[in-house]
């Protein structure tokens, strides 16, 4: 735990980032508000972010009840919940063989390697950590139970492996993985009495294979009904990409090529970014099939390794847990993915650590021999994941890093144009979604975005036709919903109330659970234009729920004195000039809007 600690330390000091971070906390109304009964009830409701993961949800949720905005203690807690994970794979190896230092190594490889920064320093992944955490304590669980079978510790298994979908579904796979269990280090699947087998005394009963299954047939159902929940999750939120985008071979060649750069990422864990662009033309031959050949060639190795079921056993781990990241269901544009590898690499580990260690001892070699490169090398990750822990610092310096290690990478372009846009850099952003736009001329947020620069400089015309194709296409009720509530404003901008009105309805209709502050605020003006002074006062506290803001309080407070209730008005008045640290600027924004 202290290794972790250290290693990670520059994450106590990263900001939160515009990706993602602001989705599932800064900007998110459910989590802000704390562990409430309505945050609990959205948690085990949403789709949001196409994920259906309440446990994780709620974890957030927790974090701003106890520390607020607070990024450092998010990202500490997220680094303590992946120190608790090295501890319980560590103790979890040593429980089920017995192996002492072999299992520490496996545990120190998972938790200084920096593949895994990604699942620790970025807040949003809090779900890769945490649904981590649940599927190792049932992998403890279901030891106890093949040593002594029974209705409870089955149960134990069951609920800890549901906590764990609740938390992110990529540990799907644990059914499977543990037929694998069975095999080895168990000894389950077939009489433990080979030759050559790292085990300590047997665990449990032999089982026919028949028999083995069937007591997996209760957690493979919570598999599927999972994979049935995230399916269902992902196409709500348009993030399931089709044929017309990524073809099947396409798909089949990058997942066979993508199983080969994990294998490289886990010896040569360098060049590490957030985001790795999908190809869009299909591979070389030689590539795809070179690729496909030394996957089948390691495969056969390692099943016809029986004397050493490890093998076997790491590398079907390695190819079985990828199997519902490794994009044959594509979801995103990105073709691997660091955090993808926080499961499948401890199979890796496995074969790794008992391989060196079968080595020494079949040479009768003494134990330095293997401890002195053991630790030279996790001295050496450690020194890389706490570079790389330093690099998700803040969304400039994240984003930069990004594009500087990857080619054709229109989601950092269009990203580091929002960061820039936020900061009143606007020609710097509009030059980042331009490049954007040249790598993928239709990509709907860097059109939303180059909307939101032209209506800056009073191109209304242009902002409505980018935000209307958004509108249009976007199957991201989320996108679609932002992109309503800016042509909203542009038609008002347009003095085309009448349409303003409706795109603002459009908005709220399509996220009613997480309005967008513009579109009350844009209705709350229409409304005081109209005279509703009281429905205007009604959509601005809405607004100021959601997202409290100086220039909606200043409105709100325009709206009650105009509706004849200048006590209320003054007080709130009195209250954003004690706080506020640009009154006199919230002052000309609340003048500009209402003047139009």
């Amino acid at each position: 735990m202290a290794a972790v600690l250290l290693a990670y330390l520059p994450v106590l000091h990263n900001g939160f980032l515009n990706y993602d971070d602001d989705a599932y906390i800064t900007h998110n109304p459910h989590v802000k508000a704390g562990l409430t009964w309505a945050t609990v009830k959205w948690a085990f409701t949403t789709y949001d972010e196409a994920n259906w993961a309440p446990l994780s949800w709620l974890s957030h949720a927790l974090d701003c009840e106890l520390f607020g905005l607070n990024p450092g203690i998010h990202h500490l807690v997220s680094v303590l919940l992946h120190a608790i994970n090295a501890v319980l794979l560590f103790l979890l190896l040593r429980a089920a063989t017995g192996c002492r230092w072999r299992s520490l190594m496996v545990a120190a490889l998972f938790a200084l390697h920096p593949i895994n920064v990604e699942s620790v320093a970025w807040a949003a992944e809090r779900k890769n950590v945490l649904s981590m955490m649940f599927f190792l304590l049932a992998l403890h669980a279901y030891i106890r139970y093949a040593q002594k079978p029974g209705v409870v510790r089955y149960m134990a298994v069951f609920f800890l492996f549901a906590l764990g979908l609740l938390s992110k579904s990529q540990i799907i796979t644990l059914p499977c993985l543990l037929l694998l269990w069975d095999y080895w280090p168990l000894g389950r699947m077939f009489p433990a009495t080979q030759s050559g087998m790292m085990l300590p005394e047997r665990r449990g009963h032999w089982l026919g294979g028949g028999r083995l299954v069937g007591e997996k047939v209760p957690l493979l159902s919570l598999s599927a009904a999972s994979a049935w929940i995230t399916m269902q999750a992902e196409k709500a939120g348009g993030a399931v990409k089709g044929a017309s985008e990524y073809s099947l071979l396409l798909r089949v060649e990058t997942a066979v090529v993508s199983y080969v750069r994990y294998l490289g990422k886990a010896f040569w864990p360098t060049r590490l970014v957030a985001l790795y662009p999908h190809p869009t033309a299909l591979y070389p031959i030689w590539q795809a099939a070179s690729a496909a050949m030394l996957l089948l060639l390691l495969t056969v190795f390692a099943v016809a390794a029986r004397k050493r079921r490890y093998l076997a056993v790491g590398w079907l781990w390695f190819l079985g847990s990828m199997v519902p990241m490794i994009g044959l269901i594509q979801v995103g544009g990105h073709s691997i993915a660091d955090r993808f590898a926080y499961l499948p690499f401890i199979g890796l580990f496995l074969i790794m650590t008992w391989g060196m260690a079968d080595f020494v001892q079949s040479r009768h070699l003494r134990k330095a021999w293997a401890a002195l490169p053991a630790v030279a090398v996790l001295l050496a990750l450690a020194t890389l994941t706490y570079r790389q822990a330093g690099y998700w610092h803040d969304p400039e310096s994240f984003w930069t890093r990004t594009l500087a290690l990857t080619k054709n990478n229109y989601v950092a372009h269009d990203s580091l144009g929002e960061y820039l846009a936020d900061h009143g850099r606007i020609e710097e952003a509009a030059a980042h979604f331009r490049a954007a736009l040249a790598i993928r001329p239709n990509d709907l947020p860097a059109n939303l975005d180059l909307g939101a620069y032209e209506h800056s400089r009073g191109n209304f015309r242009a902002a409505v036709d980018r935000y209307g194709m958004v509108a249009r296409y976007a199957g991201d009720t989320g996108l679609r919903a932002r992109a309503y509530a800016n042509l909203g404003s542009a038609y008002r901008s347009l003095g085309d109330l009448t349409r303003a009105k409706e795109c603002f309805e459009q908005s709220l209709e399509l996220q009613p659970d997480r309005p967008m502050p513009l579109s009350l605020i844009g209705l709350g003006l229409i409304a005081e234009k109209d005279g509703k002074f009281e429905e205007a006062v009604q959509n601005y506290s809405r607004a100021m729920k959601v997202e409290p803001t100086d220039v909606g309080y200043l409105l709100m407070a325009q709206a009650l004195e105009d509706e004849g209730k200048k006590e209320e008005a003054e007080k709130i008045r009195a209250w954003v000039a004690r706080l506020s640290p640009d009154l006199a600027g919230a002052e000309r924004q609340v003048e500009a809007l209402r003047g139009k």
